[in-house]
């Protein structure tokens, strides 16, 4: 499994120590510290669209209007902190946040 995320997002930790707590193993990935590839992150907006950038967040609201007006993928190179996180890759399903159905769909496997 692996979490893609920000080491100091509580939410990317508290899923981390969640699933790692279930005994899931996780491959985490900071993706502030190793930003993704054009063709990964071509893969999350494929996968998750708009809903990929946190526009609620005061990263976002702090990118310039031309920016804002930008394509996700471009928002995300430019600020990895706007994506919305965790994204989290378990085998071929990919999941997005950390919700109750998210953590519940997890720990099932």
């Amino acid at each position: 499994m692996i979490m893609y995320g920000l080491s100091t997002c509580p939410v990317c930790q508290r899923a981390r120590k969640t699933l790692e707590g279930h005994g899931k193993t996780i491959e985490f990935r900071d993706v502030r510290a190793d930003p993704l590839s054009e063709a990964e992150l071509t893969e999350l907006i494929n996968e998750f669209g708009d809903r990929l950038v946190d526009r609620t967040s005061s990263d976002y609201r702090g990118l310039t209007d031309w920016l804002k007006a930008s394509e996700a993928d471009a928002q995300i190179a430019a600020k990895p902190k706007v994506m919305m996180r965790p994204v989290i890759q378990n085998g071929d399903a990919w999941h997005l946040g950390w919700t109750e159905k998210v953590e519940a769909a997890l720990l099932a496997d």
